[in-house]
C-alpha cells in the first residue's frame, strides 16, 4: 500500500504541475461542473513576446486562457533578451528560464557558448547550458517536460504561489471483495502575487 501511495502521489503531482503551468482558463465552477484554477500562461500580460497573429491582450490576467498565435516563431537569444529587459523595467528581478526540452536544447546552442572556456574532465562531453548571464542578472535555465513545449518563461519565483484550500490527504474507500482502496485528495490554485515580475516568450516552435 505505502509503494502504492508513493507511486500515486508522485503521478497526482505531475498532473498538478501540468496545471500549474499550463493554459488553463480559470472557472468558477457550478453545481454540476468543477471549479479550475488559471495556470501560469493566463496570468501574463505586462511582460510578453507572441508570435503573429496572437492578440495583443493574449492573456491579460485576468484568468482567461491566452490565444495562441497561428504563426510560431524559433526561440532566439534576441527575443528572450527582450524579455528579460522587459521584466526588470517593471521592477522584476527574474532568476529562471523555465522551457521545454526542445528549446532547453536550443538555448544551450546560443552564440554566447561559443566563446566558453570551461575545466571539463577528459572523458566528458559539455554539450549542455544551465545559467543565463544577461544584462540584468543570472538566470537558471530549467527544463520542464509538463509545461507547454512552445512557451518559454522568464520568472521571478519570489511572486509566484501555490495555495492550499484541502491539502494532500488519503482517504479510506469501500473495499471491493479483498482489495483494500485509498483515495488521494488535494485541492489547491496559483496565486500570482505580481505578474509583472515575470514575462513570456510564447508561441516558439517545437522542432
Amino acid at each position: 500500500m505505502a509503494y502504492q501511495l508513493a507511486k500515486s502521489s508522485k503521478a497526482l503531482k505531475k498532473d498538478m504541475e501540468t496545471a500549474l503551468t499550463g493554459k488553463v482558463a480559470k472557472a468558477a465552477g457550478s453545481a454540476s461542473a468543477a471549479r479550475y484554477l488559471g495556470g501560469l500562461e493566463t496570468w501574463l500580460a505586462s511582460n510578453v513576446s507572441r508570435g503573429g497573429g496572437s492578440p495583443a491582450g493574449s492573456g491579460a490576467g485576468n484568468g482567461a486562457a491566452p490565444v495562441d498565435a497561428g504563426t510560431k516563431r524559433a526561440l532566439t537569444e534576441a527575443l528572450l533578451k527582450t524579455v528579460i529587459q522587459s521584466c526588470y523595467t517593471s521592477g522584476g528581478d527574474p532568476s529562471t528560464v523555465m522551457v521545454g526540452p526542445v528549446n532547453k536544447g536550443k538555448i544551450s546552442g546560443f552564440a554566447g557558448r561559443t566563446s566558453a572556456r570551461q575545466m571539463i574532465e577528459k572523458d566528458a562531453i559539455q554539450g549542455a547550458a544551465h545559467l543565463y548571464s544577461s544584462d540584468f542578472g543570472e538566470l537558471k535555465i530549467i527544463p520542464s517536460r509538463l509545461s507547454r513545449e512552445q512557451s518559454c518563461f522568464v520568472l521571478d519565483p519570489e511572486f509566484w504561489k501555490v495555495a492550499y484550500y484541502r491539502d494532500f490527504k488519503q482517504e479510506e474507500v469501500a473495499k471491493t471483495g479483498d482489495a483494500i482502496k485509498r483515495a488521494l485528495l488535494v485541492e489547491y490554485t496559483l496565486i500570482s502575487a505580481n505578474e509583472k515580475a515575470s514575462g513570456i516568450v510564447a508561441d516558439c516552435t517545437i522542432t
